[in-house]
């Protein structure tokens, strides 16, 4: 992933670290160039095809049982490809699996999970059982900060905030109550127990592929909860019923998704990955701890994989937007921080190669020596 001068232009690959839509694996994006015009010999795209022909029932099966495999989802799962990203989730869980009269406990880490909660109140009353958002979402909560209902329907959380840089190492224990896990920054990067949650839901355009996809893994038990007289599409036993193709859904989406299916197994998996996301991630922290000049802002502990936040000099902007600006020109690609929260962000997602990360940091040292 070299790159010649940005001002200069260049067809070279940059480095990539934009939170998302975010780096595909290069081997993935040159077999959809090589299938582009005629899929698994099909003698047509795949964005030409029926998606109930027997070719894309191939590719449908192979991106189910790929991410059946590697989250070792049990049959007491449903995998389905849905619409309208990971932000329509915030109102379809609700809208399924919330109980008459029982509150949706919300652990409250960052702007996504306050998605959440402007659409849960909508469906069902809420109870916000920890929240960090008092000190800048700088860490998650402990555990003797969490408060949860005794009747709760569920317990909504975010595995990985993207934008504060925080990721849960270990779940939080809830009781009873099924936990909603919002995972699309961080799905396939690491190993999880997938038995330890009622439904995970995932955007595909970080660690699984293009935006227009979302990934839902649900306990089948918990669609029954919705009452029939719920929208027919906004019905989770819908989706399951029809095999997630009760309409059109998004074929080149789930396409690329089954390619990296394969492209992870080639890796060697989940844990494979896993240990190269660690490795990845220690050496960018490391880089910023060892000098005054960056600085994270996240409790250790409670650093993401994936999405490194730093500052300069104290928040310098001044400095942080030239840093943006000249590591852009030099083929480092999406390390602007979030609009809302400014500074700087590396999303290190599964695609993003050691090399990237080494390249990153010996940018990052050259900009210091000028500028420090």
């Amino acid at each position: 992933m070299t790159a010649t001068n940005k001002e200069e232009g260049t067809t070279e690959r940059i480095h990539n670290f934009s939170a998302g839509p975010s780096a595909i694996p290069l081997e993935v994006l040159e077999q959809i160039r090589d299938e582009l015009f005629n899929c698994s010999g099909s003698g047509m795209s795949v964005m030409e095809m029926s998606h109930r022909s027997k070719e894309f029932d191939e590719i449908i099966e192979t991106a189910e049982s790929g991410l059946r495999r590697h989250l070792n989802a049990s049959d007491d799962y449903a995998v389905l490809f849905l619409q309208g990203g990971a932000s329509f989730q915030f109102a379809m869980v609700p809208a399924n699996i919330a109980l008459k009269d029982r509150p949706v406990d919300m652990i409250h880490t960052g702007i996504w999970t306050g998605k959440a909660m402007e659409e849960i109140p909508k469906f069902a009353k809420m109870n916000v059982a920890a929240s960090t958002e008092s000190i800048k979402f700088s860490r998650l909560p402990r555990p003797d900060e969490m408060k949860f209902s005794s009747d709760a329907s569920y317990v909504h959380l975010c595995s990985n905030n993207t934008i504060a840089g925080t990721q849960w190492k270990e779940f939080p224990a809830v009781g009873s109550a099924p936990i909603v896990a919002d995972m699309s920054s961080d799905i396939l990067s690491r190993a999880v127990d997938v038995s330890k949650f009622g439904l995970i839901f995932a955007g595909a355009q970080k660690n699984l592929g293009p935006a227009g996809v979302c990934v839902v893994v649900i306990r089948k038990d918990l669609a029954e909860r919705a009452s029939k007289d719920l929208a027919t599409m906004m019905q989770y036993r819908t989706h399951i019923e029809n095999g997630s193709r009760y309409n059109t859904p998004p074929t080149f989406g789930i396409y690329v998704i089954a390619l990296t299916m394969k492209w992870i197994e080639k890796q060697g998996g989940v844990q494979a990955l896993e240990k190269r996301n660690n490795a990845k991630a220690a050496l960018l922290y490391d880089a910023i701890d060892s000098t005054g000049f960056y600085s994270c802002p996240v409790e250790k502990k409670d650093r993401s994989a994936m999405n490194v936040v730093f500052r300069l000099k104290n928040g310098d902007e001044t400095l942080e937007k030239k840093f943006e600006k000249e590591a852009t020109a030099a083929g480092l690609s999406g390390l602007k921080g979030h609009r809302l929260v400014g500074g700087l962000r590396a999303s290190i997602y599964n695609a993003c190669p050691e090399d990237s990360i080494r390249a990153l940091i010996d940018f990052m040292k050259e900009f210091e020596r000028k500028n420090g």
